[in-house]
């Protein structure tokens, strides 16, 4: 049996996330684990879709149903693949990142928590917090850091 049975990543659709997406997918291939990828978004507000929807006209149903993390969770999923994870989940949320990581591990009890490190040496880092740090004082479970940056 492995050390880890299910481990969470998440992804911003940036180069970096996926670097970490990367990481986690090839993390879970050598363990046999399932993998869940999350995605945190704020959805956009009415005024913002009315507007995309006037512009659009035919098109708009485009705007409806579907978030900026939909894409990232797609393309997420094809590089996780590729590194060979064979038991992959998305899922997008509405929140901080922080708090979505959090609810993804304990939503799917998972073992292993997988962020990047972006962000976690610049000065607004240190003086703001960042999602890697928070994340690994709060996670409940073990973290890998990836080098992203």
């Amino acid at each position: 049996m492995s050390a880890y049975q299910t481990i969470v990543v998440g992804t911003d659709g940036s180069a970096t996330s996926f670097a970490a997406v990367e990481r986690a997918a090839r993390v879970a291939a050598d363990a046999g684990s399932t993998l869940v990828i999350v995605s945190a978004y704020t959805p956009a507000s009415r005024e913002d879709t009315a507007e995309a929807e006037d512009v659009l006209k035919d098109e708009a149903y485009l705007v409806t149903g579907w978030t900026p993390a939909e894409e990232a969770l797609r393309e997420a999923a094809d590089r996780a693949a590729a590194a060979g994870a064979q038991k992959v989940s998305t899922h997008a949320e509405d929140g901080a990142p922080v708090d979505v990581l959090r609810k993804a591990v304990r939503d799917h009890r998972a073992d292993l928590l997988v962020v990047g490190n972006r962000g976690l040496n610049t000065l607004s880092g240190r003086l703001l917090g960042s999602v890697p740090s928070d994340a690994t004082r709060r996670a409940g479970v073990d973290v890998l850091v990836v080098h992203t940056t």
